[in-house]
């Protein structure tokens, strides 16, 4: 049974999140409706990363199995014709090896948020960003994140509901920055791991926010990191200003080209 890998953009600001429900709208469940559409089939899509209800992705990465070969350009723009019109686009569809697992065999994620640091709000991307109307000074947000990189219990950053196992993750990069180019009343955090707890990004940012407020210093955020001490954390950061950014895998072989009847 071929398998195909699909790199999907969507808008999450209509949906309520990735995972299919069965009364809500999701974005699984607009992409195997149009599967179903254009191919027949009832298949299931298994992502790299389960993004929550208003978060966006520019880079999210699924698999899913179809019963008889497709070329790749086919599925990419049967889908999207399909896919009309929710705010979901698939970018690319690429045959993988059967071993190949969207979610799985992923080594890191990456998102961004983008805080809107000025007295005005946003009027264009108000459904991309956190409007913060006071001062930031992203020099000690900086100096903060860089208090939770490495491998912790991150259970003060971690939803109440998160299901995983372990609250312990490794976290590999938390950058802060206002960009060179672009507008300068923007903050971009940064960050990758090869997994993240339920609503970790999202808490991590609304504490980077309070120090960048000068509400809590760098000592302060290790400190909450080392409580375990959810009541501790600053306030969760809204969903719509996160994006999916990416997804690693591992260098594998291509697959054998599959004939296409």
């Amino acid at each position: 049974m071929p398998r195909y890998k699909l790199v999907i953009e969507y808008d999450g600001a209509p949906f309520c999140g990735w995972q299919r429900q069965a009364e809500d709208p999701t974005v699984q469940g607009a992409i195997e409706a149009a599967v179903t559409r254009f191919s027949g089939e009832a298949a299931r899509l298994t992502c790299a990363g389960r993004t929550d209800a208003g978060v966006h992705a520019i880079h999210q990465v699924a698999h899913l199995d179809l019963s008889r070969p497709w070329r790749t350009d086919t599925i990419r723009d049967a889908l999207n014709a399909h896919l009309r019109p929710d705010p979901v686009a698939i970018l690319s569809a690429e045959a993988v090896s059967p071993d190949f697992d969207a979610r799985h065999s992923a080594i890191r994620r990456h998102y961004r948020y983008r805080i809107l640091n000025r007295r005005s709000p946003a009027a264009l991307t108000r459904a991309q960003v956190w409007h913060v109307p006071w001062h930031l000074d992203a020099d000690l947000m900086r100096a903060a994140a860089q208090k939770l990189l490495g491998r912790h219990d991150f259970t003060a950053f971690r939803a109440a509901e998160c299901q995983a196992n372990s609250p312990v993750r490794t976290l590999e990069r938390l950058d802060v920055s206002r960009p060179v180019c672009g507008p300068s009343d923007e903050i971009l955090i940064e960050t990758a791991a090869r997994s993240f707890l339920h609503h970790q990004v999202r808490a991590m940012v609304g504490t980077l926010m309070l120090a960048g407020s000068r509400r809590l210093s760098a000592a302060d955020v290790a400190d909450i990191l080392r409580s375990r001490d959810r009541s501790r954390c600053g306030p969760m950061a809204p969903a719509h200003g996160l994006t999916f950014v990416g997804v690693d895998y591992a260098a594998v072989e291509p697959p054998q080209a599959l004939t296409v009847s």
